[in-house]
């Protein structure tokens, strides 16, 4: 991004995004891009059960994944997410806290925003961070409704998909929001979409602005938590060596390294940040016109993780964590928020 104080003075992803909106408005999309960024319906599709459970067999089949990438030209060897049969809204009950406390910017009370990916493919995540939440007294509510956050819509350039989206997502949490409520959201490329995004192409819309504001990272809620003493310390379980690969998607908020730092709060845990592109990009280190140059830009991250020998491997984003895990030869890539709560013992 050469924006200023670079003298080219040109925000180079947007300048794309704007490239993609355009081609989008004059040539469409293929049926295959279609597919990959409508994430809620095949979500719904997938996650029905017993269907759940023949897309993630067919998925972890040498012929599935043959047949997956002839039709929809997913690279059989580049990572797909399996589908749970019960959602995270279905496994996280709602429910109010008393004597909440207020630190810093922060009410104590949020709303989390599953995103479809947390919902859908990685429920176990959802529940981790609730459970974290729960435990350091911050009382977390679910919206009464929530659909994709609009992001691959926009990586897509269907900016009109974007608008409906923010039109579905935007009311109900700023309703939240005018009740005292912070939001947060497990992804950080949803995350993103609602405190950077939405607010560059809607800037003149009052409940986009009142969002975004409220609007964390869910390490940078805790650790602002943790400056007014409102964070618990007390860990059982130390965590040994943690290598952590920093996304793209939450370098670019400017917040600072702050799951690192939570992390390093635990004793006998040290933290060791890979602040390099792992090449997944949504949906384009899937494809199988670019995968080779996905592998290409993650692969010195990944020899990072291979050479490290460390305890664990953690990445923010799971997608970026599962690319970098598989390229790395290594079995598991936890959310950050699951070590934590490890370290816990909850």
């Amino acid at each position: 991004p050469y924006v200023p104080p670079h003298p080219f003075n040109v925000d180079f992803p947007h300048l794309m995004l704007r490239a993609k909106a355009v081609r989008f408005r004059e040539q469409g999309a293929s049926w295959r891009n279609r597919v990959l960024a409508a994430t809620d319906e095949v979500g719904r599709l997938a996650g029905i059960p017993v269907v759940a459970e023949a897309v993630n067999a067919v998925n972890a089949s040498a012929p599935g994944r043959a047949l997956l990438e002839r039709v929809l030209g997913v690279a059989r060897d580049a990572p797909v997410p399996r589908y749970a049969s019960r959602p995270a809204r279905s496994r996280v009950a709602d429910a109010q806290a008393a004597g909440v406390t207020p630190a810093g910017a922060t009410t104590g009370k949020v709303i989390l925003f599953t995103t479809c990916y947390g919902n859908r493919n990685v429920p176990e995540v959802v529940e981790d961070l609730v459970a974290v939440y729960r435990h350091n007294g911050i009382e977390v509510r679910l919206a009464d409704r929530e659909q994709c956050c609009g992001m691959p819509k926009l990586e897509l350039g269907d900016l009109e998909a974007v608008a409906r989206a923010k039109d579905a997502n935007v009311p109900e949490l700023a309703r939240w929001v005018a009740q005292g409520y912070d939001i947060v959201a497990p992804v950080p490329s949803c995350v993103l979409m609602f405190k950077q995004e939405l607010p560059l192409m809607f800037p003149d819309d009052p409940q986009v602005k009142a969002v975004a504001a409220a609007f964390y990272d869910p390490f940078n809620y805790l650790w602002q938590r943790h400056r007014d003493g409102q964070l618990r310390t007390e860990f059982p379980n130390a965590l040994g060596t943690v290598a952590y690969h920093v996304a793209c998607h939450l370098r670019v908020q400017n917040i600072g390294l702050k799951t690192r730092d939570v992390l390093q709060l635990i004793p006998g845990t040290t933290v060791q940040p890979i602040e390099r592109c792992s090449g997944h990009d949504g949906t384009y280190g899937v494809k199988t016109e670019f995968r080779a140059a996905s592998v290409k830009i993650a692969r010195p991250v990944a020899d990072q993780v291979s050479s490290g020998a460390a305890d664990h491997f953690a990445s923010d984003c799971p997608m970026a964590g599962a690319q970098v895990a598989g390229l790395a030869g290594r079995d598991d890539h936890p959310h950050p928020m699951q070590l934590l709560r490890q370290a816990y013992g909850i």
